[in-house]
């Protein structure tokens, strides 16, 4: 693994915020296996179970919070990391509405905290995550492209729309691509990406956890929004996105400090009730019952990414289809739940990789 994404990562050190999420886990996971140095700095995991002590890595870890600049300034200047993977955040949506102070002060002023670490460091590469609900979402068919305006409904939304915004003003402010190499030495993107499946997220109010949980329980799952469409994708398929970013910032290639979207294919874009029955196909125990409670609180219900940018400059692709990723989600719960807390993390991540490798992605054949 250490020759992925050019063997750049080997020997590096890569600070990555919210390791202890479910995003985050997969992650320090990936960059230990490609020989990085890694640091976690996050809250503590929020469920138990959990995949970070399940996997538990060969990684610094520490727990502290986002919003306390004088502890990170400490971590950063003790580990001196050359890149940063921002993802500690409060990611749910509901949970904004019960909560909205929490989630702007840690998804607006932790990121702004984290970005003044990086500053006062001289970190060289940061890619920082938002997500796509922080676009402007007017519910149309189309994807939403780099360059459309941020924007957001709900608490969450918003708050990831004002981060990415954040993350432009620094980048003007203070890491000016016109200045780089003369008043900084530091390479800021943002990447976004929709509806993230795979094995070890246990976060209230998600899709496949829901389902999940509730068939470990034997119970019936309630489904809202059933028609709600999401676009789709396997945890591992941003996170190569997310690497090949991290890559070219690493390389110092500037035209790379912009913002990307990470997506499915068209494919991947399916309803709520379409993914039950999808998985229902691999754990013939899941059953669901459709929750027709009217005072829910706003949910989107049409949102997918444009990610030809990616795609021609990057050249990263998806490698699984939806069928692929919603099977391997199912069977690495299966493996947990029917099989002594068994994981399947090492075999899923092979497994990607060597896909990607016979698909010819650069990234993983380091061509």
């Amino acid at each position: 693994m250490k020759n992925l994404f050019s063997g750049i990562y080997k020997d590096k050190t890569v600070l990555v915020t919210g390791h202890t999420g479910f995003k985050g886990s997969w992650l320090v996971y990936w960059l230990e296996k490609m020989g990085a140095k890694v640091i976690g700095y996050s809250l503590k995991a929020p469920t138990n179970p959990n995949h970070i002590e399940l996997l538990n890595p060969d990684i610094v870890s520490i727990i502290g919070d986002i919003r306390d600049l004088e502890k990170l300034d400490k971590v950063f200047s003790e580990h001196k990391p050359d890149i940063v993977f921002h993802l500690a955040a409060q990611p749910l949506v509901r949970l904004s509405y019960e909560n909205p102070i929490e989630t702007y002060e840690t998804n607006v002023i932790g990121t702004l905290k984290v970005f003044e670490a990086c500053r006062k460091n001289n970190v060289k590469a940061i890619v920082n995550i938002t997500s796509d609900k922080a676009y402007e979402n007017k519910e149309w068919v189309w994807g939403y492209r780099e360059n459309d305006p941020m924007g957001g409904y709900d608490p969450y939304s918003s708050s990831k729309g004002c981060a990415d915004i954040l993350a432009s003003s620094y980048r003007n402010s203070y890491f000016n691509l016109k200045e780089y190499k003369k008043t900084h030495n530091t390479l800021l993107a943002t990447c976004r990406a929709g509806n993230v499946i795979g094995g070890g997220d246990w976060a209230k109010d998600r899709l496949m956890t829901d389902i999940m949980l509730s068939v470990s329980q034997g119970k019936k799952v309630s489904i809202r929004n059933p028609k709600a469409t999401r676009p789709w994708e396997h945890v591992l398929e941003p996170l190569s996105g997310y690497l090949c970013v991290g890559q070219k910032l690493l390389e110092e290639n500037i035209g790379f400090a912009e913002a990307w979207n990470f997506g499915p294919s068209d494919e991947g874009s399916i309803s709520v009730e379409e993914v039950v029955k999808n998985v229902k196909m691999h754990w013939n125990k899941i059953e669901y019952e459709i929750n027709k409670e009217i005072n829910q609180p706003h949910e989107a219900n049409l949102l997918k990414l444009d990610c030809s940018k990616a795609h021609i400059l990057l050249g990263w692709k998806d490698v699984w289809s939806s069928k692929t990723s919603f099977e391997k989600t199912v069977k690495w719960y299966k493996a947990y739940y029917e099989n002594s807390a068994t994981i399947l993390t090492e075999s899923d991540l092979e497994s990607y990789i060597k896909d990607a490798k016979a698909k010819k992605l650069e990234w993983a054949t380091g061509k």
